[in-house]
């Protein structure tokens, strides 16, 4: 099948790709389309317009101060994976990408179109989750800006409105030294993730936490931080116990089910890998991990 018929239109300015959101009627912005191209070829979706991002100036690049990493919403998750100063600043970052499609799909897509997107399985949601990236979207009312506890809207649902489009991301360097994990399980390579988990870990001299993210993909609609499990580690050295009870505050959570897994397996698999990110992690913290 192809798509239906659509009018393409190519701005080379934000205000301009804005000035086309905010005038036309049934449209969808094309970045990389890795999901957007199979979703018009099965017709799941059928716009009217398709604005294609390629091409607009200022939409992609990194930018790194002492304290943030800022991401523009057409940078390429090929470009990132490889960057090291993304593996420097962000080094969950790295690690998670290597779990995003395959090089192929990698080449193309792009860190605003997964958010876009928001799979539940994605994993550079979540990644933006543990480091409480702030997202700015711009349309023909200006820019603003939003945290990513409440980008998710609701299942694949993020917080942008049909005339405003994601320009770029900014996320929160942990400065100080600490250890990192990406774990997920998929059926295979590629695959979109059942459960995944992601992890940053902060110690003390004793190898007692000092700070503590976690995140989980594929078990809800969108990536959950599991805020009472990092609190519970903080002042814990990461033992059987501290990793007991992180994993417990899973179970709380009702946890997707599909034709494929249930809701109760997901959280089974996830309480595996958080085990096993934590202690991954805590590893990689005494290994004095630079920040």
């Amino acid at each position: 099948m192809k798509p239906a018929a659509f009018t393409y239109h190519d701005p080379r300015t934000v205000a301009d790709a804005a000035a086309l959101l905010g005038r036309l009627e049934n449209t969808k912005l094309l970045a990389g389309g890795q999901s957007l191209g199979p979703m018009l070829n099965f017709r799941f979706v059928m716009p009217d317009h398709v604005i294609d991002l390629n091409r607009v100036d200022g939409l992609a690049g990194i930018a790194i101060t002492d304290t943030s990493v800022e991401i523009g919403a057409m940078t390429r998750q090929r470009l990132l994976e490889r960057s090291p100063e993304i593996a420097r600043t962000l080094p969950v970052m790295a690690a998670a990408l290597r779990h995003v499609g395959h090089f192929q799909t990698r080449n193309r897509g792009t860190l605003g179109g997964s958010l876009c997107h928001l799979d539940p399985a994605a994993e550079l949601p979540g990644v933006c989750a543990l480091y409480d990236a702030h997202l700015a979207v711009s349309g023909a009312r200006g820019e603003r800006t939003i945290p990513m506890a409440g980008w998710a809207q609701g299942y694949m649902t993020p917080d942008v409105a049909a005339d405003e489009l994601l320009s770029r991301v900014t996320l929160t360097r942990w400065r100080e030294p600490h250890g990192h994990a990406f774990l997920e399980f998929a059926r295979r390579h590629g695959d979109f993730a059942i459960a995944g988990v992601g992890c940053l870990l902060a110690l003390d001299a004793g190898a007692r936490v000092t700070r503590a993210a976690i995140v989980l993909i594929g078990v809800t609609s969108a990536p959950l931080r599991l805020a009472a499990a990092e609190r519970l580690l903080v002042g814990q050295p990461v033992d059987d116990s501290a990793v007991a009870a992180a994993v417990a505050e899973i179970a709380p959570h009702d946890a997707i089910d599909d034709a494929h897994v249930s809701g109760a397996y997901r959280k089974r698999i996830a309480g595996v890998l958080l085990g096993r990110a934590l202690r991954a992690a805590a590893t990689n913290a005494r290994q004095g991990h630079p920040a």
